[in-house]
């Protein structure tokens, strides 16, 4: 399993880090949409479409998503991050506490439309950030990543209190914690030293702090820890109910799509519309 990992995690790397900077944008664009049609795929078998639906919501999608890269008006999609923020508030984060709905409802159709709607906001963020530039979508990317990474060891070494026990019982609120102090002692760094190394200066958090300041930044990347966790977790919770341990094979030793941007789709469009605020 290690090997498989360590190959596909290779196989991604050789594929996406040439498409990230070499800034040739319909190469970024046509594997934006195959991951985000991926994922849609996915997500719609979590809320118990059939795969042969599943893969048309998928392909639609994608198609939409090719539609509205190349005509949306800049207010619009700011609008959009907005109303995915929105979503992730008061629809998906209180289902961590309040359970799903029952596969077959309604609403559990109404959800599947709207955390589709997310799934799709979440990769129309993905072009926005990277718009601005590589390295800006690579720096909110790497808070997630940060956060994780601090979440695991802090819960390795320290995790007692159950997160969210039923959802992911691996999950503590001291991971939680440290991954928190992770970001914010790594971001608060990368501002630091952002006046002696150029190309940290158009980072996510260096950009926060100057528009706001350290009291805003430091706040603003506890909301963003909180809402990878939120994500992760709702992901989880769909599996959990789905009773797969995957949201797909798409990717070996790694799961699918949704398995690894699943902390990034509360966060990017949350990310996107604090920088169309900047």
């Amino acid at each position: 399993m290690l090997k498989t990992r360590i190959i596909t995690a290779l196989v991604l790397l050789a594929v996406l880090l040439p498409v990230l900077f070499f800034q040739y944008f319909p190469a970024f664009a046509v594997v934006v949409t195959l991951f985000l049609g991926a994922a849609i795929w996915e997500g719609a078998r979590l809320f118990g479409l059939k795969e042969g639906a599943a893969r048309l919501a998928g392909i639609v999608a994608a198609l939409l998503f090719v539609l509205l890269m190349y005509k949306a008006q800049p207010g619009t999609v700011t609008a959009l991050y907005a109303v995915a923020a929105l979503l992730w508030l008061i629809r998906y984060a209180p289902s961590l506490a309040l359970g799903l709905p029952k596969l077959g409802t309604a609403a559990n159709w109404s959800m599947a439309l709207t955390f589709s709607f997310a799934v799709f906001v979440c990769f129309f963020a993905i072009v926005g950030l990277y718009l601005r530039s590589p390295v800006y979508l690579l720096s909110v990317l790497v808070l997630v990543w940060i956060a994780d990474i601090g979440a695991y060891f802090s819960g390795k070494a320290f995790g007692k209190r159950k997160l969210a026990p039923t959802i992911s019982p691996g999950k503590s609120w001291e991971g939680a914690i440290g991954g928190g102090i992770a970001v914010l002692v790594i971001a608060s760094v990368s501002i630091l030293l952002a006046n002696d190394t150029s190309w940290l200066q158009d980072t996510f958090a260096v950009r926060l702090q100057a528009r706001f300041g350290w009291g805003v930044t430091l706040l603003a990347l506890l909301v963003i820890v909180a809402a990878s966790v939120i994500g992760d977790l709702f992901e989880s919770q769909l599996k959990r109910r789905a009773a797969i341990k995957d949201s797909s094979n798409l990717l070996p030793g790694h799961g699918g799509v949704l398995d690894r941007v699943d902390a990034l789709i509360p966060v990017l469009p949350l990310a996107a519309l604090l920088t169309a605020w900047l």
